[in-house]
Parts: structure tokens; sequence; C-alpha cells
């Protein structure tokens, strides 16, 4: 009757892929906990400079161009 298929029929043939899926998965599930808990889940880890700080505040118009330039001085200075 599964003379074509061997003694284990089509189910067994693809055992082995499944397993390696459920591993595979197992492992990333590890490794996303990992980076959540470790808090760099992909956010911007670079702080930003005072003088990056500076230019926003200025183009959200915090600050007036007399003061950008006086900080911007007293930054590069």
């Amino acid at each position: 009757m599964f003379h074509d298929m061997g003694e284990w029929g089509w189910g067994m043939g693809f055992g082995w892929f499944f397993m390696l899926l459920f591993w595979a998965l197992v492992i990333l599930g590890i490794a996303a906990i990992v980076k959540w808990l470790s808090g760099s889940g992909g956010g911007n880890a670079r702080s930003k400079t005072a003088l990056e700080i500076l230019q926003e505040r200025y183009a959200r118009g915090e600050i007036d161009q007399q003061e950008y330039q006086q900080k911007r001085r007293d930054l590069e200075s």
C-alpha cells in the first residue's frame, strides 16, 4: 500500500521541516524578548547633540534668530 512512499508515508517526510521551523521561531522569539528587555527596540540609540537640539528649537519657532545665533556661537566656542 505505501510502497512508493516508504514505511512512514508523506507525513514524516516533512517532519524535519516543521521541527526546523519550530526551533527558528523559538530562537527568534527569545531574541526579540531579549532585545525588548534591553531597551534597544529599534529606537534611535544616538542622542542628539546640543547644536541639533538648538536647530530644532529654532525650526519650531521657540527661539528667534538673534537668540539662535548667540547660542550657536556659545556652543561652537
